[in-house]
């Protein structure tokens, strides 16, 4: 019986610096092809970063985490996880944003994952700054017809409320307004890393009032990752969960080229760790966002972000496998 899944084009069959750069050199597919082709898992990427404060540049992020997503090899050496064999894997493309409008590239969004999640495929996103996250939630919440837990990994919360005397909508807000909108069950949301200046705290006198679990940097320093990630395993439970990645989780001296860099975070390999430990979780969807190209010109950033997005494809593949 021939596979039916799509495989990475291997490094021995083509070298990884030819051929035209896909996500982890898979098939390049519309969401209706993929449908076809009963894709499970799609990567998809939101150039966007509209929602950013301070120094923009991750609209850039997902055409350089393709391109060097074609360094990735099929099997995870820690978990021995093949994601391509448990699951069907394919790049889906962009969604087209409109770089001058914040609410209709939101609108857009929307629109773009709930077309993917009407077709029964899990997205892997890459973004794009953390506004992205919104409309994806928005999008896989209605899908499934209730509020979502989610493993949150961050310097910030991203529970501001506004900005700039009164703006709703930036890559600092996202998840306030997925609680308000009923997108998120706080108290099925960890987030993990939390670190840095403040400008009053008020987000996390916020978040802890309607019950999520905040974990600061120091926390996960005292408590070690295998303890907080049992911890966070038992606040998500065994309900329906999604994981957000913000690049600068990981301390910018393994992650320079991020638009909010803070010190004092994780290394390179207590990420991979703390993914790695979400398997067993009914994972639904993750993104990796925050990845800014023009603050990294080694391009070192994009290199740890693909090997995030392969442990969370990892992750992703195994809860898939689970719930058939």
């Amino acid at each position: 019986m021939s596979d039916p899944f799509f495989h990475p084009i291997s490094g021995q069959d083509l070298p990884r610096f030819a051929g035209v750069p896909s996500f982890m050199r898979l098939p390049h597919l519309t969401p209706d092809d993929a449908r076809r082709a009963d894709v499970e898992i799609g990567l998809i990427g939101i150039p966007w970063d509209a929602g950013t404060t301070n120094r923009p540049g991750p609209r850039h992020g997902p055409r350089q985490l393709r391109d060097y997503s074609t360094m990735m090899r099929r099997v995870n050496p820690a978990s021995k996880i093949d994601p391509f064999a448990l699951c069907n894997c394919a790049d889906l493309g962009d969604v087209n944003p409109n770089p001058v409008d914040v609410q209709d590239t939101l609108t857009r969004i929307t629109e773009f994952y709930a077309d993917v999640a009407a077709q029964g495929i899990a997205p892997m996103t890459a973004g794009g700054d953390h506004l992205s996250s919104l409309p994806v939630l928005r999008a896989l919440s209605s899908a499934y017809a209730q509020p979502l837990g989610m493993v949150h990994f961050d310097a910030h919360t991203d529970l501001y409320d506004t900005y700039f005397g009164g703006y709703r909508y930036t890559h600092g807000t996202p998840f306030r307004r997925a609680i308000e909108e009923g997108i998120l069950d706080p108290k099925r949301v960890v987030q993990i890393g939390i670190r840095g200046p403040m400008y009053d705290g008020e987000d996390i006198e916020f978040g802890r009032s309607v019950g999520v679990r905040i974990i600061t940097i120091e926390e996960f320093f005292d408590l070690g990752v295998k303890e907080v990630m049992r911890q966070t395993r038992e606040v998500v439970g065994d309900g329906l969960t999604y994981c957000s990645f913000d690049i600068d989780f990981i301390d910018p001296a393994f992650a320079p080229g991020t638009g909010t860099p803070e010190v004092g975070g994780p290394n390179s390999f207590q990420a991979q760790q703390c993914v790695r430990m979400l398997e067993g979780l009914d994972l639904i969807g993750a993104d990796m966002v925050e990845v800014s190209p023009p603050f990294d010109q080694s391009g070192g950033t994009a290199w740890l972000g693909v090997n995030i997005i392969f442990e969370l494809m990892c992750v992703l593949s195994k809860a898939i496998d689970a719930r058939r």
